[in-house]
């Protein structure tokens, strides 16, 4: 009776296994391309925060002086 349990164990240890394979597939060109996309959006729109944050102020030019 032990040596069935065992087998059974046994067979139980191998399908997990089986089960815990991951098949890596290559990387592709299209995800390189938008991960790129992603980040140089990013990029241009922090670029644009920092440029125009919220400490910056336009002044209007035609209320500089008046007589």
């Amino acid at each position: 009776m032990k040596l069935t349990a065992e087998k059974d164990i046994a067979a139980k240890i191998a399908a997990a296994k089986a089960q815990l394979i991951v098949v890596e597939s290559p990387p592709s060109a299209a995800a390189a391309l938008g991960a790129a996309a992603l980040a140089s959006m990013a990029a241009l729109l922090m670029a644009g925060v920092v440029i125009v944050g919220p400490g910056v102020q336009f002044e209007d030019p035609t209320t500089t002086l008046t007589r």
